[in-house]
């Protein structure tokens, strides 16, 4: 019997993180009779008085939204990391260790209207997000302390999103995360062995072979990655080797913002519901060095797996061991691929 990618168990590696995930397909055969959710209804009204992220609504702090009229931002009201946090530490016989850290949470909403979700809005809309995340990067990364910037979106009740109107986060802190740690390592190896970008490479065998493809432009691409762990996850990659989101022109933004659009379209249109994800992207530290190796890049990952109704998140082998994933990379880009690029609300 040949081994054959589609039906046996096999584990593939994952570049950005040097881990390796195991994918067995056979799975996809069985019977299931686990959970299934109730789906929230998405029929929010474009305005609530009783959100704290509308404009002119009062916050959690006595705070007054301006009446803005494009996207909007403020420091988080219920921050996990503080600016004025003091230094301290603790270090028993090296067994038990904590030490302070601190930084700034800042929130934007994506748009004044409550309903109005990322691919549910205008290309020039989403440009001018992509414009105050630049803003947001380039003041956070003015305060020396400030290591790493996260720039991310929790989409979606099941996701652990706090409020429904549509929003995202900007944490900062003064050092650097564990998978920030990961990456950083292993695109340094290939960076410093070759001496070109890991992701510029990767990317070029995935549009030579256009099997985990799912859409792309001029400027970037998603791509189901060879090493995806949950079952409709991606990655965002630039074509051109930049390594944070202020080194893209007035058209690579234009660009992002269409492809942003298109890919939440599909993911929406999968099972025909306002798709959860967290969606984030990574990018180079800052003060700390020019960091060339890094390669901006975006990864989406959601929870949904055969229906609007079954989810999967990682349990028991997965945390106890390695990642694990039953569906195959190729199969999930075939399926978002296939979704209509009009969304299933404007039919």
């Amino acid at each position: 019997m040949n081994f054959d990618f589609k039906q046996h168990p096999h584990k593939r590696l994952n570049l950005l993180t040097g881990e390796w995930v195991l994918v067995s397909p056979h799975r996809t055969k069985r019977p299931w009779q686990g959970k299934v959710e109730t789906l929230p209804q998405d029929d929010r009204p474009e305005y609530d008085e009783n959100c704290y992220l509308c404009p002119g609504n009062k916050r959690a702090d006595g705070t007054i939204n301006p009446d803005y009229e494009d996207s909007f931002v403020f420091t988080n009201d219920f921050s996990s990391l503080l600016n004025d946090t003091p230094d301290g530490k603790i270090n028993v016989e090296s067994l038990l260790q904590a030490k302070s850290t601190k930084g700034i949470c800042r929130v934007i909403s994506f748009s004044p209207k409550h309903n109005l979700t990322l691919p549910l809005m205008e290309e020039k809309a989403i440009k001018k997000v992509i414009d105050l995340w630049q803003d947001e990067f380039i003041s956070l990364s003015s305060n020396d302390y400030i290591k790493y910037i996260q720039i991310f979106e929790n989409k979606g009740e099941i996701m652990g999103c706090s409020n429904p109107h549509p929003h995202g986060q900007i944490w900062s802190s003064d050092d650097i995360p564990v998978e920030i740690e990961k990456e950083t390592k292993q695109l340094s190896n290939y960076y410093n062995m070759r001496k070109r970008s890991l992701l510029t490479d990767y990317l070029k065998l995935e549009l030579e072979q256009k099997e985990r493809i799912v859409v792309e432009n001029e400027h970037f691409a998603v791509v189901v990655p060879f090493w995806a762990v949950w079952p409709f996850e991606t990655l965002l990659i630039s074509k051109r080797h930049v390594r944070d989101i202020t080194e893209f022109t007035q058209e690579e933004k234009i660009a992002l913002s269409s492809i942003l659009k298109k890919i939440l379209i599909k993911y929406d249109n999968l099972f025909n519901v306002s798709f959860p994800y967290s969606g984030g992207m990574h990018q180079r530290p800052v003060n700390d060095g020019e960091h060339n190796e890094w390669h901006w890049h975006m990864h989406f990952y959601p929870p949904l797996l055969r229906s609007a109704t079954v989810k999967k998140f990682m349990v028991g082998y997965e945390m106890l061991c390695n990642p694990q994933r039953d569906v195959t990379p190729e199969w999930a880009a075939e399926q978002l691929r296939n979704a209509s690029d009009i969304h299933y609300k404007l039919k």
